[in-house]
């Protein structure tokens, strides 16, 4: 491999795909009221059931024997009708605490069965025709363009990052948008750094990627060399690090895999699960005090099978749960009506039925809590309008 070649590898593991972070607004705390919003994805199709559980919901023990069994008498109880899964202990607080709202039988509309074209739908707002566009991007283009937006919260300058390898859907067709994710290579010293800086003299493209690379390395506060830094709950801890350390970023986005249990599904979930909720409370640890100016939105592409299959595990469905949480968010109730376990109550007499859709739950925050005008939402997702709920302080 040539130097240069060599050279331009190690500058694109250290900075991100697009520049749109001002690195001088990375270097100390900033102190701003800026409104922060997270968008955290779970791929391969959450469990609801096994997650926000229906405890008193008879029909889920006739469905799930060995499944049920395993989660109800342990889960930690949210109302009189529902329990969280016990993994998620820090959910279950902010829950107690009015931070959280979780939300049961709920869908994008997304009708199939296939984790690509479903987590496709959700993140670009439910178009498979055009996924050069996301809805998290759109949004950003409202919060930013007064002349698409009448929001009373609004910044000269509003950009994105998303904790990831490359810019998933929910952010494309943003020039705001920007990536980072840890290193695969082994971190260099001080001295090489040093030298690169020192060769990239004559060629500002690559000096200003390995300033803003290091900038970001900085700012993310991991230590990239280590295998656990790829664990959500380090990139989650890195995502409020940069919202913190920037006036630019107030939306991100966190993705976490792993959900698709189609065996040993009460196992693989309390891993996966206690995980999440282990990185979501790092997340909220390191944003501090921007905690009460933040939302967070936990969703998945779609459900499973309300019944269990033959290996303990269950296959792809449609009605699942989501989250909502933050330090205004208002919080402890469960929301979405329950449309019941029995089986003329099912979705194709095998899936949860879907009785609320996730756009306009998210519709809800970005007119609450970004305050986007009826106007801009539209633009963002034209086939879905806000509910009444109020969802925020």
């Amino acid at each position: 491999m040539e130097r240069r070649e060599f050279i331009k590898g190690l500058g694109a593991s250290l900075v991100m795909l697009s520049s749109g972070v001002s690195t001088s607004a990375l270097a100390t705390d900033i102190k701003t009221n800026k409104k922060n919003l997270v968008w955290v994805m779970l791929r391969g199709a959450l469990d609801p059931l096994h997650t926000v559980v229906p405890i008193k919901d008879d029909n889920l023990l006739t469905l799930r024997p060995t499944l049920a069994k395993s989660v109800m008498k342990s889960a930690l109880a949210l109302d009189n009708q529902f329990g969280l899964n016990p993994a998620l202990t820090h959910l279950h607080k902010w829950y107690l605490d009015k931070q959280l709202l979780p939300i049961v039988a709920v869908s994008s509309g997304y009708e199939s069965r296939s984790h690509f074209d479903g987590q496709d739908y959700l993140e670009s707002g439910g178009n498979l025709n055009n996924l050069d566009s996301g809805w998290l991007a759109r949004s950003l283009s409202g919060l930013s363009n007064s002349a698409i937006s009448t929001s009373k919260y609004s910044k000269q300058t509003s950009s994105a990052i998303a904790i990831a390898n490359s810019t998933p859907i929910s952010l494309r067709g943003s020039n705001a948008v920007n990536t980072w994710y840890p290193a695969n290579i082994k971190a260099a010293d001080d001295d090489i750094y040093r030298q690169l800086n020192n060769l990239y003299q004559d060629d500002k493209s690559l000096l200003q990627n390995l300033t803003d690379g290091l900038a970001l390395q900085d700012t993310a506060m991991i230590d990239d060399s280590k295998k656990t830094s790829r664990k959500f709950i380090e990139l989650a801890k890195a995502c409020g690090n940069f919202l913190v350390k920037s006036d630019d970023i107030d939306c991100a986005m966190l993705e976490m895999g792993g959900f698709d249990t189609h065996n040993n599904q009460h196992k693989r979930l309390l891993k996966q699960l206690t995980e999440l909720d282990s990185g979501l409370a790092a997340l909220k640890s390191s944003l501090g005090s921007q905690w009460d100016d933040t939302v967070v939105i936990v969703a998945t592409e779609f459900g499973r099978t309300v019944k269990e299959n033959g290996t303990q595990g269950t296959d792809h469905g449609t009605g699942s749960a989501m989250f909502i949480a933050g330090g205004q968010v208002k919080g402890g109730k469960v929301l979405g009506d329950w449309p019941g376990l029995q089986t003329e109550q099912l979705f194709k007499q095998r899936d949860l039925q879907p009785t609320t859709n996730s756009f306009s739950w998210i519709a809800s925050i970005l007119k609450q809590h970004w305050q986007l005008s009826d106007d801009a939402i539209a633009k963002v997702l034209p086939l879905h309008k806000p509910y009444s709920n109020q969802i925020m302080m």
